[in-house]
């Protein structure tokens, strides 16, 4: 895998949006001490490693009218991305209940209006005949699983064609070359790789329909990786 590396570019962000992004982080923070949203605890450290790190993967978003982020915990990436981008319906997927709720109140307290929260678990809501089952323009994901595991429990959303884009650290080549098998059943290839200052984002576009045993029932995805 050839990675691109991209020089360490100040972001450039309106004070509009700069503003409705330092309300989320604030609220983040806050939210924080009641339920565990982030590891992170200075304003400083998780405005570069959350929002700016998140601004730059906005920048390669392309132009999808749908996007799901799986995982989302607190919010990062995806609550960034509908503040950065209002032409993006964008829909927030988080498997526990408070932490969808609290994403919940967050949009509501933020005002996007493309914002939306589904509480569940991926291995269901992406099962055959469930209705958001390769129905998304775009996908990403962040801090979720290794990319085996990622991949099966991401796809399925995914349009053909769709691309996913994920957020990885040091070690994306590796994972990389640890999800060639993944690649192939579920028809999905790198197009793109990109190491930025605090990440390395692949982009990879699916290439085929998702086959009906993916993915596998709750939690044989991580348990099995493929």
């Amino acid at each position: 895998m050839n990675t691109e590396e991209e020089p360490a570019e100040e972001v450039v962000i309106s004070l509009e949006k700069e503003d409705l992004l330092r309300r989320y982080l604030n609220h983040l923070l806050e939210e924080n001490q009641r339920m565990n949203l982030t590891a992170l605890r200075s304003p400083e450290e998780a405005w570069n490693r959350h929002i700016v790190e998140s601004v730059r993967v906005a920048e390669y978003l392309g132009s999808p009218q749908t996007l799901l982020d799986v995982g989302s915990g607190g919010g990062v990436p995806g609550m960034v991305f509908a503040i950065m981008r209002p032409d993006i319906q964008v829909t927030l997927l988080e498997s526990v209940e408070k932490k969808a709720r609290f994403l919940e109140t967050a949009g509501e307290l933020l005002g996007l209006k493309n914002l939306k929260v589904r509480a569940g678990r991926a291995e269901l809501l992406a099962a055959p005949g469930e209705k958001m089952r390769e129905s998304f323009d775009c996908v990403t994901a962040r801090a979720v699983a290794a990319m085996p595991t990622l991949l099966e429990l991401t796809i399925p959303f995914l349009k053909v064609g769709g691309e996913f884009i994920a957020i990885k650290g040091q070690k994306a080549e590796e994972e990389m070359r640890a999800a060639a098998q993944a690649c192939r059943t579920l028809s999905v290839e790198l197009t793109a790789s990109s190491r930025q200052p605090t990440a390395t984002i692949l982009s990879l576009k699916k290439t085929g329909s998702t086959p009906q045993e993916y993915p596998r029932r709750n939690g044989e995805p991580k348990r099995k990786p493929l």
